[in-house]
């Protein structure tokens, strides 16, 4: 028994660190290209290396960060290309399939989909960039189901993944976030009113207005250690 507690204390802190690790690499404050060593990131956030470690490697699945063996991680830089090359794909892909499946998502099914919606502008109202992130790839998969597709869903899992909005601090900053995050009650407003169309267009909009808020980062190319 106590040997489990332990394990279960040890996930605990693992996914604490891991939070606390993706929300530094979102408001920028670990920065693209720079290598921090554990040892380094364990001392920042007060707690011992193996959890940071552990964290890490979760964030390398993702697409956050690069593991450099016997040294530490680096944040995965994104080039302005990179990004152009993904926003590209992402309206020739989200768009057209939201709208070819427009009719079939139930009337019984949009509050449910208005609710992750809130959760989207209340994670804007309370600056909590983590928890944003999360509601808006969940509300955005959600529509995507509905294509009964899997592999799109996770292609454009994955093209999300390596856009990590850096821009969104600066947006909170200006109390602009939530009027960014309002955009998604528009998109279930023209949903419902089964405007194809109109979503399309405004999903393209969206994806746009998104893209002009990411930032790629070029910090220099040094260590942390």
């Amino acid at each position: 028994m106590i040997e489990r507690l332990d394990t279960v204390k040890r996930h605990t802190l693992r996914d604490h660190v891991l939070d606390a690790l993706r929300a530094a690499i979102i408001s920028g404050e670990l920065e693209p290209g720079v290598l921090y060593s554990a040892p380094w990131l364990s001392e920042r956030f007060g707690v011992s290396p193996t959890p940071v470690r552990e964290a890490m490697l979760d964030l390398v699945k993702q697409g956050l960060v690069t593991s450099v063996p016997n040294k530490g991680f680096r944040v995965t830089e994104t080039s302005e290309e990179d990004l152009d090359s993904i926003a590209r794909i992402r309206m020739l892909l989200e768009p057209p399939s939201v709208r070819s499946i427009i009719d079939e998502i139930p009337d019984s099914d949009i509050p449910g989909l208005r609710a992750q919606a809130d959760k989207i502008v209340d994670a804007a109202k309370r600056g909590d960039l983590v928890e944003y992130i999360d509601a808006d790839q969940r509300f955005h998969l959600m529509l995507l189901d509905y294509c009964h597709n899997p592999r799109l869903s996770q292609i454009v899992s994955d093209l999300r993944a390596q856009t990590r909005l850096f821009g969104l601090a600066a947006l909170v900053e200006r109390g602009e976030l939530e009027k960014s995050a309002q955009e998604h009650h528009t998109i279930i407003d023209l949903i419902e009113r089964r405007q194809g169309e109109e979503v399309e267009l405004f999903l393209r909009k969206h994806i746009g207005h998104v893209r002009g808020i990411w930032a790629a980062g070029n910090a220099p190319d040094e260590q942390i250690s």
